[in-house]
């Protein structure tokens, strides 16, 4: 086929990019930077420059295209307001399915998040959970969900919603956090017996090609996540065992770390600078996140391949060899 991925100078869209043109696609991006040219040309990718924002741009990248993968998305940034996350990541979006349909693309893949549903009260949650997003980039996903589907029912073109759930593997920088806060034995916050769900790099891209190209997958909302999911303390005891220190022992109340991330979000946000403690951060430690793959499991066929300790050596060795620990 012939796709279209934004968002592939990322970790998940390049790599969704590059294992779709291994697979023998067609696969032509869409990137905000000209500077990448080269190393994208290299892995065999065909490159088109523009903001998701620019709709010209957005109507020469469909053009000719079957699939579309948006990937692309602003997460979160100290400088950023509800009205910035809410440019890329919901009215582009809406904007992206119609240039599509008018471009006669058959399906859009929109990329989503599993923080949609906020704090999972009773887990697993599955993708008829209650809708909680609970800071202005989970809002804004779920606008965007909200304005690719109504862009699609009033378009004849195929929409599905990929929600994954807590994405690592080499080369990741979000739970690069975690790895760093166990290996150099940084004091953990509450008991860690909340549950976090995280998904192999490799098995999310698997999820997202079935969701382009499985017939099944039109009109539908998945959720995609690892097959093994344990408590937040488990997690942080199999990083440690695995990169032979000791397992966390020192734990600190939420409470007082929470006001002071609300304390530095109160100066340093209306300067437009990055505070040094956020309380989103804070609340990883103490929101529960646990997710049933049901739905994507026997409609479309996603299984999981990676298991939790093998994805977490392969990261472990990958941050240990690129000086990242």
């Amino acid at each position: 086929m012939r796709v279209l991925v934004t968002g592939a100078t990322g970790f998940t869209g390049g790599h969704l990019a590059r294992k779709l043109a291994a697979a023998g696609h067609t696969v032509r991006v869409l990137v905000r930077r000209p500077d990448t040219e080269g190393q994208l040309r290299h892995d065999g990718l065909e490159l088109t420059v523009g903001d998701l924002r620019n709709r010209e741009a957005v109507a020469r990248a469909v053009k000719g295209i079957e699939v579309v993968y948006n990937i692309a998305a602003i997460y979160r940034q100290a400088s950023a307001t509800q009205a910035d996350y809410d440019a890329v990541n919901a009215v582009a979006v809406g904007a992206l399915v119609e240039d599509a349909a008018r471009a006669g693309v058959r399906r859009v893949v929109q990329c989503s998040t599993v923080g949609v549903h906020g704090d999972i009260a009773h887990p697993p949650a599955t993708e008829d959970a209650p809708l909680r997003p609970g800071d202005a980039y989970q809002r804004s996903k779920l606008k965007g969900e909200q304005l690719a589907q109504s862009a699609a029912a009033h378009r004849d073109i195929e929409m599905v919603i990929v929600r994954p759930s807590g994405i690592y593997g080499p080369g990741d920088r979000r739970l690069l956090k975690l790895f760093r806060h166990v290996v150099r034995r940084f004091p953990t916050l509450g008991r860690g017996e909340i549950y976090y769900h995280v998904t192999y790099i490799d098995d999310v891209v698997s999820g997202l090609r079935l969701c382009g190209e499985h017939p099944g997958a039109a009109g539908r909302t998945y959720i995609l996540a690892g097959g093994e999911v344990t408590r937040l303390k488990e997690l942080m005891a199999l990083i440690a065992d695995l990169a032979g220190v000791r397992r966390p022992s020192v734990r600190l109340p939420v409470w007082p770390f929470w006001l002071a991330g609300a304390a530095c979000e109160a100066v340093c946000v209306p300067l437009g600078l990055e505070p040094p403690l956020y309380r989103r951060r804070v609340d990883f430690y103490t929101k529960s996140r646990a997710f049933d793959t049901t739905r994507a499991r026997t409609e479309i066929g996603y299984a999981p391949k990676v298991g939790l300790r093998q994805g977490l050596a392969r990261t472990l060795s990958w941050y240990q060899d690129h000086g990242w620990l």
